[in-house]
């Protein structure tokens, strides 16, 4: 079986390099349509502005319209037709980026990303990740190619709210242990083949880096200064969890958090912060996990600030029955759970929630002496 990686063709990341963005698409084209919402603008607009134009090239400004549906890529799509653009620039949060991205692709564009917060590892990678008008996950696409350029700037991510960047280390937490339990079965990954070692390492690299520097990056973040932890969490985050994920594979983790925007309890969270808890049931879920490994995962999860326990995701008192739902789902026959070397049943991923919640709950009475 063939293995493969994909990656972006650029990646840059510093503090300040906004301020180069004009620089950087002058490389690809002449005239980049700009997708961002106006709280986005408000933050950066006026730098990438002159930057842009200081290049001599020509913006599009299009407003995001809040929610990463094909609807919307294709509304973007189209103007970006209408108006001869020819670089498709997300600049924001994920959704935001996985719209610039689609339409990219729908209307035959260079692709370039410029997250404003570390939320999660959408800059990086090949596919966009959709949802409904009331923001129900319905699926992804993978698309032909990663981004031509991401840039990355550091302050920008410092300032931003400390929540995103918690998230963006859940995110980034499952991309190893999710890689692992796919390269047990060869999984086909997100690239089309099975992970390279250099796809494994990266992966693996991610989970180092956040487990050693992600409690002092936070730390960092909350005096929303630039630390060479914050540089690497930042890198953990958006490019390593990138890399992981699609040259890995993903698993359970990702299938719960991806579930759980069923509930309309869990709507106010973020992807990661619900990957979160996804780690922690993955983990019950599978009889190869060492005891202490599990109690360290979920002690760094409770140090940062993620979502342990049904209570933290506003389903304390969940019945059995209402959690059959993200059963079903996950024993479903597209469904990641089949990523693991062992069949699962929407039983046993019951069962993994119901345990999470009890070793989260636990480990919190530990962590305050209990």
């Amino acid at each position: 079986m063939k293995a493969v990686l994909i990656a972006p063709r650029k990646y840059v990341q510093g503090r300040g390099v906004l301020k180069e963005i004009g620089t950087y698409l002058a490389l690809l084209g002449k005239r980049p349509l700009l997708l961002w919402d106006a709280c986005v603008k408000g933050l950066v607009g006026d730098l990438v502005l002159a930057s842009v134009r200081q290049a001599g090239l020509e913006p599009v400004e299009v407003a995001f319209n809040g929610e990463s549906t094909k609807e919307e890529a294709n509304r973007v799509a189209q103007i970006a037709r209408d108006k001869a653009a020819d670089i498709a620039v997300g600049i924001g949060g994920g959704k935001t980026l996985d719209t610039a991205k689609a339409a990219a692709v729908y209307a035959g564009l260079k692709m370039v990303t410029v997250p404003t917060i570390a939320s999660n590892d959408s800059p990086t990678s090949a596919a966009s990740v959709w949802y409904d008008a009331e923001g129900n996950c319905t699926g992804w696409d993978c698309w032909p190619f990663n981004p031509d350029i991401v840039l990355v700037d550091s302050q920008v991510i410092a300032n931003a709210p400390v929540r995103a960047f918690v998230a963006g280390m859940g995110d980034a937490l499952a991309t190893w242990l999710e890689a692992e339990a796919a390269y047990k079965t060869r999984a086909v990954n997100l690239a089309g083949g099975v992970p390279t070692m250099a796809g494994m390492a990266l992966a693996r690299l991610c989970f180092d880096t956040l487990m050693e520097y992600g409690i002092e990056a936070k730390r960092a973040l909350e005096l929303h200064v630039v630390t060479p932890a914050v540089e690497k969490v930042i890198e953990a985050n958006v490019l390593l969890s990138g890399l992981g994920f699609e040259s890995g594979g993903l698993a359970t983790a990702h299938m719960i958090a991806n579930a759980l925007p069923s509930f309309p309890e869990c709507k106010r969270f973020m992807h990661g912060e619900k990957v979160g808890f996804g780690i922690i049931s993955q983990l019950c879920l599978d009889d190869e996990v060492n005891t202490d490994e599990m109690y360290e995962i979920v002690d760094f999860e409770i140090a940062i600030g993620l979502p342990v326990t049904f209570a933290d995701l506003n389903l304390e008192g969940i019945g059995r029955e209402r959690l059959r739902q993200i059963g079903d789902i996950c024993a479903g026959d597209n469904s990641l759970c089949k990523n693991h070397p062992f069949k699962v049943t929407s039983d046993d991923v019951v069962d993994a929630m119901i345990a999470a919640d009890a070793l989260g709950r636990r480990r919190k009475e530990v962590a305050l002496g209990g």
